[in-house]
């Protein structure tokens, strides 16, 4: 009697190495700034810690940091005592996206939704008004930003979450954003990389 040389166990491994072949190819080498450098994994999950200093004077009255292309937000304290890393979504494309030094200048529970302008243009389908509720594409709160038009939000889309999908805001689960809401403060430096 002869064995198959195809049993299970052969079944199995081969079967592992084609789930792992995706994750394996997507290493590659990144240059960022600061001590982290070399190999990483490319996917969602690979947020890294960073440190306030190389993007801000000081942390007085808290800091924000958007990295778009790690689609993440930082935040510290005054003190520097509460760090916390947020997935986000970020604008769609390069013309959406600004860059540069804001501060928080409005916070809103419960916030409503108008299409900018240039919203309407490219959507005129879009609603003019969309009130506080499950249906609004702000979530649940909202951060003005003294740019106009500019927000850190929350979205009840959850698939939002992690790419490239909105109109030029920052957008968070709706559970952060109001972490994040209570942290906040009026005055709080932001800066979007």
């Amino acid at each position: 009697m002869t064995r198959d040389p195809f049993t299970r166990r052969a079944f199995m491994a081969a079967s592992a190495a084609a789930i792992a072949t995706p994750a394996i190819a997507q290493e590659g080498t990144t240059e960022f700034r600061g001590s982290v450098a070399g190999k990483v994994r490319r996917n969602a999950s690979g947020f890294r810690a960073l440190d306030w200093q190389p993007y801000f004077d000081n942390t007085r009255n808290g800091a924000i940091l958007v990295d778009i292309s790690a689609r993440a937000l930082h935040y510290w304290n005054d003190d520097q005592s509460i760090y916390k890393l947020y997935p986000t979504s970020v604008p769609m494309s390069e013309d959406l996206t600004r860059r540069g030094h804001t501060r928080v200048v409005g916070k809103v529970e419960g916030p409503d939704w108008r299409p900018t302008p240039a919203m309407k243009e490219r959507n005129p389908e879009w609603p003019d008004y969309v009130p506080p509720g499950p249906d609004n594409p702000l979530g649940t709160h909202a951060i003005y930003l003294s740019w106009t038009y500019y927000r850190i939000h929350g979205t009840h889309d959850t698939r939002k979450i992690g790419r490239r999908s909105s109109n030029g805001c920052i957008g968070l689960y709706n559970e952060h954003i109001s972490e994040l809401y209570d942290l906040a403060k009026i005055g709080t430096k932001v800066l979007v990389i």
